[in-house]
């Protein structure tokens, strides 16, 4: 039996070590918390779950809420102009259902199930050392925990990093208590773009206690937005969020005038990140090698929210690569034809990403203002959260966006 030690027990470290388990591999997961303490502790991402993520977990039997989460059925955009009005404002219809499930439920339930099938759990800090001494006892080792010295390990790719410092801070907020929106029957996360200042994202999400909505702030530094710094009460956080909401989006902000609270004392995170792509082999010291996954060799602002949806690609592509190696050795060159057919799926949302953090080019602008008017083009825009490859034919390039516009006809 092949012996797989994984460092990290998010989306991607827990999908792989659960898929892992399920064709007989013996699986260690290491982690810094146990379930308990994820479940009782700050909330640990934003995240929206589109279809094709979706679909690798139900492979796996582990789409858990699928009849509890709110149905997330669109996404909208609207955009402001002077004195706060709105220029733009429409919503797609996606092809399938998304989901957002709070990181806190999700999470201890996919431990605890690893745990009761028999895997191994180790609950404590994990250091290069650590990794070194233990090494020797695994196949293959995957680091799923992208922070402080364990991403160190691997270098940054500067051909494939477009960034060297943060793009935005981010601010989000859990919360009970917001009102319907009157301008549409269906539910959609919904984008507010504010020139110069950034991007308020609102989505219906699931949490401990039941529903609620995700208030998030993606403000560019320096600007009005990023006021977050050095807010460390929970209360404190919510009343700057909802002052920025009354100043610039003020049809958000309309919703939550019957007054809307925290879903609880852990539903605030705020903090900034680069942008990265790195190289997928990380050097231990005594001459082994890991495999880094998902955030860890491929880190995107949640600007287009793929984030989750590229961990549960990265821990389906890395499962169908080790259950296709057999019994031969995970040698460095496994790892980087494992990560470089990863990076193939996730190439595309890492281009969005990181040109939607740049300020809008005008074919885009076009784009969005015509969105409006042909609901296709809004709903192409919507499906492509699930499937970013499709925005290489019409959306990042001004000369096939050219030509999209140009196929409908005056009566369309």
């Amino acid at each position: 039996m092949r012996r797989v030690l994984i460092v990290g027990a998010g989306q991607a470290g827990l999908q792989l070590a659960l898929g892992l388990q399920a064709h007989g591999y013996d699986v260690t997961v290491m982690t810094d918390r146990d379930a308990d303490a994820v479940r009782s502790g700050r909330v640990l991402s934003t995240q929206c779950m589109f279809d094709a993520a979706l679909r690798t977990e139900r492979d796996l039997g582990l789409d858990l809420w699928a009849d509890t989460a709110p149905r997330i059925e669109g996404v909208g955009v609207s955009v402001a102009g002077p004195e706060s009005a709105r220029l733009i404002d429409w919503v797609g219809r996606l092809d399938a259902p998304a989901q957002s499930v709070d990181q806190r439920l999700k999470m201890p339930v996919w431990l605890e199930t690893f745990a009761g099938r028999g895997g191994r759990v180790v609950v404590r800090p994990v250091t290069v050392g650590d990794l070194e001494h233990l090494s020797g006892s695994y196949d293959l080792v995957l680091v799923a925990a992208g922070k402080g010295d364990l991403a160190a390990m691997f270098e940054r790719d500067h051909e494939r990093s477009r960034y060297d410092r943060p793009q935005r801070a981010l601010a989000a907020s859990y919360v009970y208590g917001l009102g319907p929106r009157p301008e549409h029957d269906f539910p959609a996360v919904r984008c507010n773009v504010v020139p110069g200042v950034g991007e308020l994202f609102v989505m219906p999400a699931l949490t401990a206690a039941g529903p609620c909505d995700i208030l998030l702030w993606e403000a560019a530094p320096g600007g009005p937005a990023d006021a977050f710094d050095g807010v460390r009460d929970p209360a404190e956080h919510l009343r700057v969020t909802l002052d920025l909401m009354k100043a610039f989006t003020p049809w958000e902000y309309d919703r939550a005038r019957a007054g809307i609270e925290l879903t609880d004392t852990g539903a605030t995170l705020a903090g900034r990140f680069t942008p990265a792509v790195r190289h997928p082999v990380g050097e231990l010291p005594g001459g082994g090698a890991a495999l880094g996954v998902a955030d860890v060799v491929v880190l995107n602002d949640p600007i287009t929210g793929q984030g989750s949806n590229n961990a549960a690609r990265c821990a389906a592509g890395y499962l169908d690569a080790i259950l296709a190696h057999g019994d031969k050795p995970f040698d460095r060159d496994f790892m980087r034809a494992a990560f470089d057919r990863f990076w193939q799926t996730v190439r595309p949302g890492t281009v969005w990403s990181n040109a939607m953090l740049a300020p809008p080019p005008e074919h885009v602008l076009h784009l969005l203002g015509a969105a409006g008017q042909l609901p296709p083009v809004a709903d192409r825009f919507a499906n492509a959260f699930n499937d970013p490859a499709d925005l290489e034919q019409w959306f990042l390039d001004p000369a096939k966006a050219a030509a999209y516009l140009e196929s409908f006809t005056p009566r369309d």
